[in-house]
């Protein structure tokens, strides 16, 4: 296993053919914002456990969504078109990390991997316009987001949550209509989940991921905060799920 060293002022990684079959790339180091960045451009994220050490990883295959890819069933469109949601970026960084640290019913005892630590790596991130949420409101209650940070053209997820029906996938809709208006070209999920399948994200090889990653990253992006605000009922043109 590779091991970093947390006072290492020129931030690297290993090859990440060096991870092993889950992907666990490397343990140790920090999560400096020079840290997280190389990271990330080079197709790895942090995640670990309360009490552990920082754990690096990058696995093979590789989940990601294609902004044109994204699957709205018909459910989804018949919740955009009720319009009791609001969805905005970037009005509470803060509060949608720690509503996706909550608990949650898969995890019985009550752990999280977002712990305080990341949430002030992440929040500094946002400071500078790297990291972004996506908030999900009925009425003045937060009821689902999701953030991730954003490179080039490529949008790294890394969390989300609902305490409404349907309101994270709301967020990822949301995201994906201003990814597509501003050239984004990836959405990294990381891992697959059942959840983010329905929602058109696929599995392809690591490989394939550095280097659509490499390209994608030599875009421009939308640098700085993303002061934003949609209204549901303007996203329902979107194409169902066949």
């Amino acid at each position: 296993m590779n091991l970093l060293k947390s006072d290492d002022n020129k931030p690297r990684f290993p090859p990440v053919e060096a991870a092993t079959p889950e992907g666990l790339l490397a343990i140790g180091g920090d999560l400096s914002v020079e840290r997280l960045l190389e990271a990330y451009r080079h197709g790895i994220f942090p995640w670990y456990n309360p009490g552990q050490p920082i754990l690096w990883w990058s696995p093979d295959p590789r989940a990601v969504l294609y902004p044109e890819k994204l699957k709205v069933s018909r459910s989804l469109r018949k919740t955009l078109k009720r319009g009791h949601l609001c969805v905005t970026f970037d009005t509470d960084f803060r509060a949608v990390m720690r509503a996706c640290a909550a608990p949650r019913a898969q995890y019985p005892g009550g752990g999280t991997w977002i712990t305080d630590d990341m949430v002030r790596a992440y929040c500094a991130l946002h400071e500078q316009g790297l990291a972004h949420s996506v908030e999900v409101w009925e009425g003045r209650v937060l009821a689902g987001g999701l953030y991730g940070v954003a490179l080039g053209g490529v949008f790294f997820g890394e969390s989300m949550f609902a305490r409404a029906t349907d309101a994270s996938k709301v967020a990822l809709v949301a995201l994906v209509d201003r990814l597509r208006r501003w050239g984004y070209r990836l959405i990294d999920c990381q891992v697959p989940s059942s959840h983010l399948t329905s929602l058109g994200a696929e599995e392809i090889p690591r490989a394939r991921f550095l280097a659509e990653l490499e390209t994608n990253l030599s875009l421009s992006g939308r640098h700085g905060r993303w002061s934003e605000t949609i209204y549901t009922t303007g996203l329902i043109g979107m194409e169902p799920a066949a």
